[in-house]
């Protein structure tokens, strides 16, 4: 925390320091610093500021990281307006007053905003901040009107900023070099634990970054209408792409949160934003206001609107806030030249009043016990009542992939989202005019190719390899048919070379539709549809595009992707009942069966162990997590289930099946069979990582084992193990000894996650115990005994716990049988050669028979046996 606060506040410090040198030291008409390079050197520090506030909300919610982000967004529009003024693209002090205004009004009232609840979290050095730089902020607008008053002034608000954070940066050093002995007033942080339980921890810690970016469009659309600029310019675009820019990240963050509302909806706001600076951009490249064709704008008001029904089963209010951008989408397709017009713009003021009170009510219920009523709930009670309507529990198990780990919810409501609004797109004709004044390029190239993009890289981090592909193939499509046909080049390029490459992108497609025979009826409708909207590009590029074919395959595309927006979101949202995709054209035998078959329990629940338990006296056999990866157990005293788990993960003969026991006490019985030195060693090395290979003996039918100890170890040795974990050694208490093998198929990767269980495996199995990702992605240390009676051990493999560690415990354990236990007063008398004399270590030759020792120093820590290691070299040891 003391390193994180200190390099904040570092950046406050270093850029106000810049800002009150530039604003003392220029005079009117005159600037200290060269506008390029203000503008360059702002950008730097805003991307590190924005880099700091991200980790920041990754690590803990705090109003610290909504300033950081709040201001690094302000310093990070300045600075583009900064180097557009010293490149000669705005030339003028009024250019200048009119891009610089609605931004600065923007952050000022959400600085303001940030500063009240603040003080009403007690967090006084942040209040004080945000609102020094509110008042900056201000001045500046003041300044632009009168140079002489608001430099000065603003200059003055930026010294203040300065002394408040040297003071606290200080302050956090001071308590971390003398490990908080010294804290001086106002400086102390809250722990994470007091955070969270003042700010109650809701879902989605970001929310309020991107309520301030909706905030800042919504003044700048505003501002034309009040007067307070002419008209929308080139000047205002740096504000408008800077809140895109800035509402994608939240959309990144909010999946993060495993928030997908939160994500689709700024996701949407994002390609809104990117949309107004391309408008504003275009008319000074053009001189002529863009054409929004209506089919676009409807169809995004029809995805708000569900957006914001299915909004409103979580809060009442967002719901109610979405519906703000129903009406800013009706708006545009009402008005031809959209984003220009008086009604787009009046919608867009309604906007920034509802956001800035949306702003204040989210900030302030995360920082107080006191919370505004945003009817959470309501309509969830009001289902529950009904009967009819199950809703779904909100917990990071909805978001469990299918393969594989993430941190990351589900995007496939935003990416089907962005297919529907790019197919509608690009039914609209751009013949009779210049294409680049027809609103179709960034619908296309942003939602159709940037949000696809975005999309497919959270699926694939997700495990979804099919639906990855896809969203990527098709995100690259859409971008490259849209730059060219929409963005003047298409005239120049047309013909053969074009067709080649939309050739490419069929055959690929190809097998995106033969992979989604195996996933359900939907996909495979979505990809086949996709193929013919390739063919209508094809017709197109070649000149044989028969009238009405593109705009037909196109609204069938749009409607299938609409229906998998809707089903997906609908799904998450309800447990019964549910809309259907259909069953895959083809099924492979046995694949992804575990998931419905059998009970995936979470191991945290104490009845979950119990449940699995009683599946494995049963005679069933289960996937269950360790201190390394998950394994496949079955009870030893159920030789049906041992040879069941034996069979089903199609065992080599050469790898055989390992003993885990709960604690040394469960050997009590069978102790007098077992060596001295391997009981103690046993006793100091366990619990852990460890696995001994021990020699087999007697004792074994204890265990009840019978005719399927065969199954266990070879006919000379068996390998044994006590984990290190509480889950299995709570299992393994309640069922007793456990035979063990790993929860994958011979020859493949080691199973980490438990969904990688029912995807191996299928419903081969009986029940899984569900612990999220491995903590370790290495196999046990396994250690030869064999010859442990002749003072010896062997490595068979070396995992997690190293070499060294293992020889130390047992040469501890060798001296206490040799000398027995001394007084650790008395140790200093032992000499260092007497010892040295009655160690002999070995490890065993790698291409030699095992009962033929060597030194230790001859083999380095990662030699095996090649004669009979590959017995001992399961995952699941």
């Amino acid at each position: 925390n003391e390193k994180n606060s200190g390099s904040l506040f570092s950046l406050h410090s270093q850029c106000s320091l810049l800002l009150l040198v530039e604003d003392y030291g220029s005079s009117p008409g005159k600037h200290l610093i060269p506008s390029t390079a203000l503008g360059i050197e702002l950008l730097i520090i805003a991307a590190l500021l924005a880099y700091a506030g991200v980790r920041r909300i990754l690590s803990q919610s705090s109003l610290y990281a909504y300033l950081c982000l709040t201001v690094s967004a302000l310093w990070c529009g300045s600075g583009l307006i900064h180097i557009l003024l010293g490149e000669n693209i705005i030339t003028t002090e009024h250019e200048l007053r009119n891009a610089m205004v609605p931004g600065l009004a923007a952050f000022t009232l959400a600085l303001l905003v940030i500063s009240l609840v603040a003080v009403v979290q007690r967090e006084i050095v942040l209040s004080f901040i945000a609102l020094s730089i509110c008042l900056a902020c201000a001045h500046q607008i003041a300044g632009l009107a009168n140079l002489s008053f608001g430099q000065s002034a603003t200059a003055a608000c930026y010294l203040l900023v300065c002394f408040v954070t040297a003071y606290f940066g200080s302050g956090r050093l001071l308590s971390y070099i003398t490990r908080g002995k010294i804290q001086p007033p106002g400086t102390h942080l809250q722990s994470k634990i007091s955070l969270k339980a003042a700010q109650g921890q809701e879902a989605d810690d970001v929310v309020a970054v991107g309520l301030v970016m909706n905030l800042l469009s919504a003044c700048v659309l505003a501002c034309p209408l009040l007067g307070v600029v002419p008209q929308l310019f080139s000047g205002l675009v740096p504000w408008l792409w800077t809140a895109g820019v800035f509402q994608l990240g939240v959309c990144v963050l909010s999946y993060r949160a495993l928030d997908t509302l939160a994500a689709t909806f700024y996701g949407f706001t994002a390609i809104l934003k990117f949309s107004e600076g391309y408008s504003a951009l275009v008319r000074d490249l053009t001189n002529q206001e863009p054409y929004s064709p209506v089919p676009f704008p409807t169809v995004f008001s029809v995805l708000f609107f569900v957006l914001a029904l299915f909004s409103c089963h979580r809060s009442l209010l967002d719901g109610l806030y979405q519906l703000f951008f129903v009406a800013y989408c009706i708006a545009i397709a009402a008005q031809p030249r959209g984003f220009f017009q008086g009604g787009t713009q009046g919608v867009q003021a309604a906007i920034f009043v509802a956001t800035a009170l949306m702003l204040l009510v989210t900030l302030y219920n995360k920082a107080s016990l006191k919370k505004f009523p945003t009817g959470d709930g309501l309509l969830k009670n009001f289902l529950s009542r009904s009967g009819k309507f199950m809703l779904r529990t909100q917990d990071k198990d909805l978001h469990a992939p299918y393969l594989g780990y993430s941190k990351y919810a589900d995007a496939e409501v935003l990416g089907h989202g962005c297919s529907v609004l790019a197919a509608f797109a690009i039914t609209a004709s751009t013949t009779s005019q210049d294409p680049l004044a027809v609103l179709i390029l960034p619908w296309a190239v942003v939602s159709g190719g940037l949000l696809q993009l975005l999309c497919g890289s959270v699926a694939f981090a997700r495990g979804k390899t099919l639906e990855s592909t896809a969203f990527i193939l098709y995100g690259v499509m859409w971008t490259v048919w849209g730059l060219t046909r929409f963005g003047g080049l298409y005239g120049d390029v047309r013909g053969f070379h074009v067709a080649v490459g939309i050739i490419s992108f069929m055959l690929f497609n190809v097998l995106v539709t033969a992979g989604a025979l195996f996933l359900n009826k939907v996909w495979f409708v979505y990809a086949l549809s996709f193929e013919l909207i390739l063919i209508s590009f094809l017709l197109d590029a070649v000149g044989s595009l028969p009238y009405g074919y593109d705009i037909g395959v196109t609204i069938i595309f749009g409607l299938v992707s609409f229906y998998f927006f809707l089903a997906n979101l609908f799904n998450c949202t309800f447990q019964t009942p549910q809309l259907p995709f259909g069953d895959p054209l083809i099924k492979l035998s046995g694949f992804g069966g575990g998931r419905d078959s059998c009970p995936h329990l979470p191991a945290r629940k104490a009845t979950s162990v119990q449940q699995i338990a009683e599946i494995m006296k049963n005679g069933g056999i289960c996937g269950m997590p360790t201190d390394t990866v998950y394994v496949l157990v079955a009870a030893c005293n159920r030789p049906e289930a041992v040879e069941k788990a034996y069979k089903v993960k199609k065992q080599a003969q050469e790898r055989p099946m390992s003993l885990w026991i709960s604690s040394i006490r469960q050997l009590q019985p069978v102790r007098q069979q077992i060596n001295p030195l391997l009981w103690d060693f046993m006793e100091a090395a366990w619990p852990s990582s460890i696995s001994m290979v021990i020699p087999r003996a007697p004792w074994m039918e204890f265990f009840g084992l019978a005719d399927s100890s065969k199954y266990i170890g070879t006919p000379q040795s068996i390998a044994i193990r006590n984990p290190d974990c509480t889950v299995a050694t709570h299992l393994i208490s309640l069922v007793g000894p456990i035979a063990v093998t790993s929860a994958n198929p011979t020859g493949e990767a080691d199973t980490t996650h438990h969904n990688q269980v029912y995807a191996k495996l299928g419903d081969k199995v009986d029940g899984v115990l569900c612990d999220g990702p491995s903590p370790e992605n290495i196999a046990s240390t396994v250690v030869d005994c064999t010859k442990i009676d002749n003072g010896q051990i062997g490595f068979f493999r070396v995992g997690l716990i190293p070499k060294s560690k293992v020889l130390q415990i047992f040469e501890e354990i060798q001296r206490k049988q040799q000398r027995g236990h001394v007084n650790s007063g008395f140790e200093g008398d032992i000499t260092a050669p007497e010892i040295e004399s009655t160690l002999q270590l070995t490890d065993l030759e790698t291409d030699s028979d095992l009962s033929r020792p060597t030194s230790t120093g001859s083999l380095n820590s990662l030699d095996l046996i090649r004669h009979g290691s590959e017995e001992y070299e399961d995952e699941s040891l």
